[in-house]
């Protein structure tokens, strides 16, 4: 299972966006053979992305595409924002966003270890015992 973040969704969906290229073949490379899933605060963030930025019918778009795809869309959970906030709190030299730190909350919960991303967070953020742990970043 490949969670998907905000930065992977507008990649894919922006022809302009300087990693489309290697988005849109990762993501045709993978949907319907690699289970893919993304959060509610991640498609929130999309959605408000891409309407700001290629206007609401891309927008729509993008939502009608996972939904037709059947991407499920986990929810966040009052523990994963618990969560969020201690990570937060553990990284202090970073700036995780909101949904930057309820996914990592959510990844680690469901045992997501896999994330399509270009986000450079996701490759600081650790883990785990120790937090030596590292999510493992893809295309």
């Amino acid at each position: 299972m490949i969670m998907v973040d905000t930065g992977a969704w507008y990649a894919v969906c922006d022809a302009s966006d300087t990693n489309h290229q290697r988005a849109k073949a990762f993501y045709e490379k993978v949907a319907g053979v690699i289970p893919l899933v993304t959060t509610d605060a991640i498609l929130a963030e999309t959605w408000t992305l891409l309407a700001a930025r290629l206007g609401r019918p891309a927008a729509v778009t993008f939502w009608e595409t996972l939904r037709e795809a059947r991407v499920p869309v986990i929810t966040l959970q009052e523990a994963d924002i618990e969560v969020a906030w201690q990570i937060i709190n553990a990284f202090p030299d970073q700036t995780f966003s909101f949904t930057d730190a309820t996914t990592f909350a959510a990844m680690e919960r469901l045992g997501i270890e896999q994330v399509f991303t270009f986000d450079h967070h996701f490759f600081v953020y650790r883990y785990g015992p120790g937090r030596r742990k590292a999510f493992n970043c893809v295309p």
